[in-house]
């Protein structure tokens, strides 16, 4: 048995409500049969695809009232570039010495910076901090590693450029975001930020656990086969036992404390009970949500899923107690 057991809360509510329970149930007679005929490998199915999930994110996601977005284009001193966006949500002020990294999900090939804005610009609210988005490049233009060295160079940036101490910086991310940021806190010459925050983290790269979870309950939006298909445009003919691909999480660093939150719902949540289980196993600190009942980043559609404002706040005050702690140790 590990040292630190991971800790899945029970202080979730025992069902979905049931807004969400309906929007699963229409989400399996919509979504998921639309992303079964639309072919990633395509262009059109993939330029689709990508139109479906923005409108989406823009119908269901929470408001941009006041929100600031300052685009980010620079090029490191080694000859790296970084895109993206620094996210300051209603009443956030430009300056501080703290700011959340926010690593968005994709399959690696269908979002970016603009899809999740409304979420990265209601994480800044919550927290009171500016929100910096990498916009790395996206599959099948890009495969890997291209993903992983844009993280890495925005991290960089963020230490060099901006001046930010890791210790002052939590990261977050969702889905295939999740899998970037466990990647970058594995690399042995990365300093670890204060904490980490993960929603629907996808671990797993052969879907070999949402598979066995599709045995029990399908997931409303996409089937685990359909978005192996979409993974494959970024690992290609790469062999996915790749240390970078195949994340080694219990054999590897101690991650800093760590939250997941997953939906009950969907198939992505053996993903977050294995990533749990690997990160104490390693001596870490982990507490891990399960929704009931909710969809694959729900906490992007409150419109849609009002159980993503009580899970919004938990992850506000998990990067809260991340800093409180981090200043106890610094000052003991």
């Amino acid at each position: 048995m590990p040292a630190n057991p991971a800790v899945e809360h029970t202080h979730v509510p025992a069902r979905g409500s049931l807004r969400s329970r309906g929007a699963a149930t229409v989400s399996g007679l919509t979504l998921r049969q639309i992303s079964a005929v639309l072919p990633p490998e395509r262009a059109w199915g993939l330029w689709a695809s990508r139109q479906i999930i923005a409108r989406i994110m823009d119908a269901f996601g929470p408001s941009l009232a006041g929100t600031r977005v300052d685009p980010v284009d620079v090029t490191l001193p080694d000859g790296r570039r970084v895109k993206g966006e620094w996210v300051y949500g209603n009443g956030v002020e430009g300056s501080t010495d703290r700011a959340v990294y926010f690593l968005h999900g994709s399959g690696f090939a269908l979002c970016s910076p603009r899809t999740h804005r409304r979420l990265t610009a209601w994480l800044s609210r919550l927290t009171g901090l500016p929100v910096f988005v990498v916009d790395y490049r996206l599959a099948p233009r890009h495969r890997f590693p291209a993903a992983s060295i844009d993280v890495r160079a925005g991290w960089d940036y963020l230490q060099g450029e901006c001046g930010l101490a890791p210790e002052n910086m939590v990261i977050a991310g969702d889905s295939a975001g999740g899998h970037l940021a466990v990647d970058l806190l594995l690399q042995h010459d990365v300093a670890h930020p204060a904490g980490l925050a993960l929603f629907s983290p996808l671990i797993d790269l052969t879907f070999g656990l949402s598979r066995s979870r599709e045995e029990l309950r399908r997931d409303p939006a996409i089937r685990a086969a359909d978005a192996a298909k979409l993974i494959g445009l970024y690992c290609g003919d790469h062999d996915l036992a790749d240390p970078r691909l195949t994340l080694d999480v219990a054999g590897g660093r101690v991650m800093p404390p760590t939250l997941i939150q997953a939906g009950g719902g969907e198939m992505l949540v053996t993903d977050a009970r294995r990533l749990a289980a690997d990160v104490t196993a390693a001596g870490g600190d982990c507490d891990l949500e399960v929704w009931p009942d909710q969809v694959h980043v729900f906490q992007a559609l409150p419109r849609l899923a009002p159980d993503a404002v009580p899970a919004m706040r938990r992850v506000a005050g998990f990067i809260a107690d991340a800093w409180r702690v981090t200043g106890e140790r610094a000052a003991g």
